[in-house]
């Protein structure tokens, strides 16, 4: 391996950890930040003896310091605490909600790549047409309405006004529907947008006019020469829009009871259960991390410029 490789691969991971530990301080701070936990676990009208012992017992009574020492030691070895409010292991309940997350956010990101893409390829291939015109609009306001909101909207219509789909929780095909279309919004018009600008460029390339003059069909011009060369930018945007999604998904999940790690996330957060935050937090970092470092990893397979 070159010299010159090692480096640039040590400068990236050096860059990636320097963000997770970012992401692991800010956690921390503002876990410490949100409030005694005590006088939830223990109710308002807890005698200040009792109070005290449980801080001791949980070590809030330590300097702050030594607090946040213990809990880098902790990350880093994999043990991420206890929950104050349930008395179960944070791994374990990131591990029972992380599976419905997920699957939310396959469905969420196969329905924006589906629709998104083609638009954007439509929009490309007909520029300044009115298809082109509807598609950017449609894109914008993907991009411009909120989540919550039209995710409340979806509820209304589909299941309150039309009884078609349930307006909420898990269990069947049917209840994922309307929180995947609701996941969707977002990326599928970022990524209408993103593939309609690099379409636009690689149309407008020599060797565009080059495949044409061979007489070469326009659907394989679009999809096997220019699509092609398009794809880097694409791939990028859906690799880490998934990691948005994935550590993002708390509206989408409030609004639809969802059991997810957004909900568990809002759970922690109204019971002041900062253990259980700063893991979810420090979960979605690293994810969020090790997708950066499968965008470089991407790069440099398909961009042989990169190798």
């Amino acid at each position: 391996m070159k010299a010159s490789t090692v480096r640039r691969v040590g400068s990236r991971v050096a860059s990636l950890f320097a963000s997770l530990l970012i992401a692991l301080s800010l956690a921390f701070l503002l876990g410490r930040l949100s409030g005694d936990p005590t006088a939830t676990i223990l109710g308002p009208m807890a005698p200040p003896e009792q109070r005290e012992a449980l801080r001791q017992e949980l070590g809030l009574d330590l300097p702050l310091i030594v607090q946040y020492l213990d809990y880098l030691r902790g990350v880093f070895t994999g043990d991420l605490g206890q929950s104050l409010q349930f008395y179960q292991s944070n791994t374990s309940m990131i591990a029972d909600r992380l599976p419905y997350t997920l699957q939310l956010v396959a469905a969420g990101m196969a329905l924006a790549l589906l629709v998104g893409v083609p638009l954007g390829v439509l929009a490309a291939t007909r520029e300044g047409t009115w298809w082109d015109r509807g598609a950017s609009t449609l894109a914008l306001l993907g991009q411009s309405v909120p989540v919550f909101w039209f995710g409340m909207m979806l509820v209304v219509l589909f299941a309150v006004k039309l009884g078609w789909l349930p307006a909420g929780q898990s269990g069947s095909p049917k209840h994922l529907i309307l929180p995947a279309l609701t996941m969707s919004v977002y990326p599928m018009a970022h990524i209408a947008r993103l593939t309609r600008a690099s379409m636009s460029e690689a149309l407008a390339e020599p060797y565009i006019d080059s495949a044409r003059a061979r007489g070469i069909s326009r659907p394989r011009v679009v999809w096997r020469h220019a699509f092609k060369n398009a794809m880097m930018p694409i791939l990028t945007i859906v690799v880490l829009q998934t990691g948005i999604l994935l550590s993002g998904a708390v509206a989408v999940e409030y609004v639809y009871s969802w059991p997810g790690l957004g909900q568990l996330a809002l759970q922690a957060i109204q019971f002041r259960d900062f253990p259980l935050v700063q893991a979810i937090v420090v979960f979605g970092a690293l994810v969020f991390v090790l997708l950066n470092l499968l965008v470089d990893v991407i790069h440099s397979i398909v961009d042989p410029r990169v190798r």
